[in-house]
């Protein structure tokens, strides 16, 4: 097993293992202890008590971060005709045509967002094997199949911050919430909106304790655990 370099091991000293901090004190330790030299991701990691191997237990929905994520989203638009125009008017930095789509069929994907419209589902559906394991299939649960007209919006909220969820085989969530470089008040926003988010995707088939682990951490950096009542109790927060 690799060992953990000299910066890694200064940061976990820095964190008390036996403590579970409250989210502010969370993200104020590591914004503090990131020592990458590029602006790092800040990510929240949470265990839910759910069944992903059941249909009703899925957690599956999307958030449009207050504050966005700190980077530049590029946004691939499948769709024809007035959606196209609507889609480039809207500021799509990429609209499928057919040499495009033969592009990502070949193992093209310098893209973050895919959107369609229902009618280019049928093409954008063949590209399931290089699109479904990076997450970029366009699905109407996410939010991301819509009739053209509702395309300047998605455009514009995936530009601005919108992030999907999804609970994995292992009943766990990975998202990210903005950049080392945010201010505090920024994260702790793009957080409580999260939550909230997460909280109101509870499955009706889910029992007992639903969120069961919260887990803060920044790129390359130590895990920091949370509180979960206090986590889920954030959107109340002054």
């Amino acid at each position: 097993m690799p060992k953990h370099g000299k910066k890694f091991r200064e940061a976990v000293e820095k964190i008390d293992r036996t403590q579970q901090y409250s989210p502010v004190e969370a993200l104020e330790l590591a914004k503090a202890i990131s020592y990458t030299k590029f602006d790092g991701t800040v990510e929240l990691h949470m265990r839910l008590g759910v069944d992903p191997r059941h249909a009703d237990q899925q957690v599956r929905d999307v958030v449009v971060l207050p504050h966005g994520l700190g980077k530049t989203v590029r946004v691939l638009v499948f769709a024809q005709g007035e959606g196209a125009t609507l889609a480039r008017d809207a500021g799509a930095d990429y609209v499928a045509d057919d040499e495009m789509i033969a592009k990502i069929q070949a193992g093209w994907t310098d893209f973050d967002v895919a959107i369609a419209t229902p009618d280019m589902m049928g093409k954008a559906g063949r590209l399931g094997r290089v699109l479904g394991p990076r997450g970029l299939m366009p699905n109407p649960k996410a939010g991301t199949v819509v009739p053209p007209e509702e395309l300047p919006r998605v455009i514009e909220e995936s530009k601005a911050g919108r992030v999907e969820f999804r609970v994995d085989k292992t009943s766990n969530l990975h998202v990210p919430i903005g950049k080392v470089s945010f201010e505090l008040n920024q994260l702790r926003d793009n957080m409580a909106a999260l939550m909230d988010a997460i909280k109101k995707a509870r499955p009706a088939a889910a029992k007992g304790t639903y969120i069961r682990k919260v887990v803060l951490s920044t790129t390359m950096g130590p895990g920091i655990k949370i509180d979960p009542n206090q986590a889920q109790s954030m959107d109340s927060e002054a």
